[in-house]
């Protein structure tokens, strides 16, 4: 078992801030956020909760929420930026996969919308610089506020033990899902696994072989889930219900096409999840680390 540290050991308040201050430059950008920027901003605030979670126990709590909730709020702001244009994409792939089911498409509105780039008029050009600003003025004081946060040298086997709470939530969202494969809680499980893959940064230097492999693993599991997501809410949108009357056959058709699409890429999913949430399997004998 590998038992010491191997290497230098990541700064979890340094990872903090250059979550923050990589937000505030892509913020900046010129005349506004594009998607990729969003995307990235939107990253790193889910790397920065992760990191806000694993210090919980060094945190007062209601300054753990108070951070916690800064990096959530600014996700949540820019989530609707960022999903029209996933679910734009993920259209055009199925499109280019089925072009003559899509023919058939042609009259569908909410089909068109989707494969639509939408117009930006100069008032919702407005919205979304307020929207900048907001969540740019909300980073800067989170970024102020960090300062003060004492995180230099944490007892590092009490983050050990928030790294496991971290993985026994994720292995509990699969069990849940794997026994109930519901949209719901597939997106659970996905922002578990996340949330877990990006606080194992962090332990790098313990075991970098074996964490890098985890990681990689569990990009796979998240990325996936993500698509099946995407593809889900594209279901939502087109307002789609199984045997309604109002359906006509190439609805039905677009449906199986995109349900056979998720099942592709939950069976990208399951092995590699078996082979990390097995019930009874312990994170350090994956990591070959001692807790």
């Amino acid at each position: 078992m590998a038992s010491k540290e191997k290497g230098k050991r990541a700064d979890i308040k340094a990872s903090m801030l250059d979550c923050i201050n990589g937000s505030l430059i892509l913020l900046s950008k010129k005349p506004l956020p594009d998607g990729k920027a969003v995307h990235d901003i939107r990253v790193m605030m889910k790397k920065h909760r992760a990191a806000v979670r694993l210090v919980k126990p060094l945190l007062e709590e209601s300054v753990y929420r108070r951070e916690y909730l800064a990096g959530r709020e600014t996700g949540r702001i820019l989530a609707s930026w960022r999903e029209s244009s996933v679910m734009r994409k993920s259209m055009k792939a199925l499109r280019k996969d089925h072009p003559e089911l899509f023919t058939k498409l042609w009259d569908n509105q909410a089909v068109q919308n989707l494969l639509r780039k939408p117009y930006s008029t100069w008032e919702e050009a407005g919205v979304q610089a307020k929207t900048v600003g907001q969540v740019t003025e909300q980073l800067t004081k989170a970024r102020y506020r960090l300062r003060f946060l004492s995180l230099r040298e944490p007892d590092f086997r009490l983050l050990l033990g928030e790294l496991g709470k971290s993985y026994t939530a994720a292995a509990g969202a699969y069990l849940d899902c794997r026994n109930n494969v519901k949209p719901r809680l597939l997106h659970e499980f996905r922002k578990k696994s996340k949330t877990l893959m990006y606080q194992l940064d962090f332990f790098r230097h313990l075991n970098p072989t074996a964490v890098k492999a985890l990681e990689k693993r569990l990009d796979i599991i998240t990325c996936n889930l993500g698509k099946y997501n995407d593809l889900d809410q594209i279901l939502t949108i087109l307002g789609y219900k199984y045997r309604d009357t109002a359906n006509s056959d190439v609805d039905d058709e677009l449906a199986i096409v995109i349900k056979d699409r998720q099942d592709s890429c939950l069976m990208k999913v399951w092995p590699v999840a078996y082979r990390i949430f097995t019930p009874g399997k312990r994170l350090q004998d994956l990591l070959d680390i001692s807790f």
